[in-house]
């Protein structure tokens, strides 16, 4: 268990959703895994009018429910006593830099680790860090943790990095992406980088193409008017999709590092083959989903969803064919998709590698040929990772079927796998930026988006329709099939 140093953290938004559902809980679970210094204190700032017993009786209300374990956490439990004796709060307008010094008082003479983490709208961010340049907190060694979305393109996304970095140096600026924390994905750079058995295989010469899910059977949840202005595109694809595929292609970096993990990162953003006119209409499919059924319950269409227009064009599903222009990766497709109202909810990357060059023995077929090896990192909702592989039927000659060998957490190690947010959070009061997005990778990862969304922007042609519950339109299939593979449920 890696120490941690004394520390300050400043959680602006502390009445939000994510204050309740991942931050205050993922802090209370390195509380009472000891992961947390003794001194370290947590100070909560919202423009709610709350006294600091109404607050902490409102996180107990609120976020106690969404912490992870067996047994529903007892706001009378001594651990979670003692974890809210480390919250203050303070009630705060964050646009009035006047109320600043209240917050300059209780951090007067700190010489602790400084963590401000900003759960705000991205709107707020560049007023906080103004406000807090202007307070005589003293900055120097404080560390800024971002939640996304940063903009909306790579000129709104350019207005906030240069409005955080006029207060905050890059090494100080923490960048959230929580797919980048999870066990899984973590487990991908052991699988990748300390064994080996795959760096031979992990290259164009033996892998036929690499698909990365991330499905949803949820729908807007409330958030209509927020998701419409977003669609899938901006709030999946261009941040969890794109991380986790440079996780798979990335170049063995020089040493696990913040910068040398980030500088492989970044190459593979520059290398992704920019979209063509042709690219956009073969190689990319939006969809919107309409009324269904999810798990057997029925469930109303996008445009019958709160808070969205009726002739919206917000794609709620994205598929695309993508290739990385290096020696790697040359000719391997990248297959990349996500969506709301899907038929399952689940995260996963699979990567199939080419079949056999000449069969001895009789080979099973799947509908696209013979069956090759696939190895299959699953993200959610259970971490796993298996190798799908042949292996002989017992009983008389030689038949082959498939099997997995499967590496299922929860049963090969005892130890309690860490949540996302409580990795991350505790990488940024350690000071670890490895799993945090850098300025350059974000905007490399705007710039290959940019183009499609351009072209779905100013394109006539209407998101193709799928039902709810379903795996997305027709056209994402045709897609797979144009370029010889199949999605997983198709198979």
């Amino acid at each position: 268990m890696q120490t941690q140093p004394p520390f300050v953290f400043t959680l602006f938004g502390a009445t939000g959703d994510l204050s309740m559902r991942k931050i205050l809980p993922a802090l209370f679970v390195a509380h009472r895994e000891a992961k947390l210094h003794p001194d370290g204190r947590i100070i909560c700032v919202s423009k709610q009018a709350f006294t600091r017993d109404d607050y902490l009786d409102w996180v107990s209300q609120n976020a106690a429910q969404f912490v992870k374990g067996t047994t529903p956490v007892d706001p009378d439990d001594p651990v979670w006593t003692s974890f809210l004796a480390r919250i203050d709060y303070l009630a705060l307008d964050l646009i009035e830099p006047t109320g600043y010094l209240r917050l300059a008082e209780m951090l007067l003479d700190c010489k602790v680790g400084l963590v401000f983490y900003l759960a705000t709208s991205p709107l707020l961010f560049e007023r906080i860090c103004a406000n807090l340049a202007s307070s005589t907190i003293n900055l120097a060694q404080a560390r800024v943790v971002l939640e996304k979305p940063l903009g909306h393109d790579l000129l709104s996304s350019h207005a906030i990095n240069d409005a955080v970095a006029r207060v905050f140096s890059e090494d100080q600026i923490y960048r959230i992406d929580h797919y980048l924390g999870k066990e899984s994905v973590q487990n991908l750079m052991a699988l990748r980088f300390a064994n080996s058995l795959f760096e031979p295989l992990w290259r164009r010469e033996s892998i036929a193409h690499v698909q990365l899910t991330i499905a949803e059977q949820l729908g807007v949840e409330g958030r209509g008017e927020f998701y419409d202005g977003t669609g899938a595109l901006r709030d999946m694809v261009q941040n969890h999709l794109l991380q986790l595929l440079c996780m798979v292609a990335m170049e063995p970096p020089i040493s696990f590092d913040a910068n040398a993990v980030r500088d492989e990162k970044v190459r593979v953003l520059r290398s992704l083959k920019p979209f063509t006119a042709e690219d956009l209409e073969l190689r990319a499919v939006r969809g919107q989903y309409v009324s269904g059924a999810v798990n057997g319950q029925s469930v109303p269409g996008y445009l019958q969803e709160p808070g969205i227009g009726a002739k919206s064009q917000t794609e709620t599903f994205v598929a695309l064919h993508a290739e990385i222009n290096n020696w790697r990766w040359a000719g391997v497709p990248f297959f990349l998709r996500t969506g709301k109202r899907l038929a399952q909810r689940t995260a996963e990357i699979i990567i199939t590698f080419k079949p056999i060059p000449h069969a001895i023995l009789p080979m099973p077929f799947g509908p696209s040929g013979a069956m090759s090896n696939r190895l299959v990192i699953r993200l959610q909702p259970d971490e796993s990772i298996q190798l799908h592989c042949l292996a002989k039927q017992p009983g008389d000659g030689m038949i082959v079927q498939p099997v997995a060998l499967d590496l299922a957490f929860d049963q090969a190690f005892d130890q309690r796998r860490a949540e996302a947010y409580e990795r991350l959070l505790l990488d940024a009061i350690r000071g670890n930026l490895s799993l945090f997005v850098r300025r350059d990778e974000q905007e490399a990862a705007w710039k290959w988006v940019e183009p499609l969304l351009h072209h779905w922007q100013t394109n006539a042609s209407p998101v193709k329709p799928y039902m709810a519950g379903s795996w997305g339109p027709t056209a994402s299939f045709a897609m797979m099939a144009r370029a010889g593979a199949q999605w997983p449920e198709d198979r």
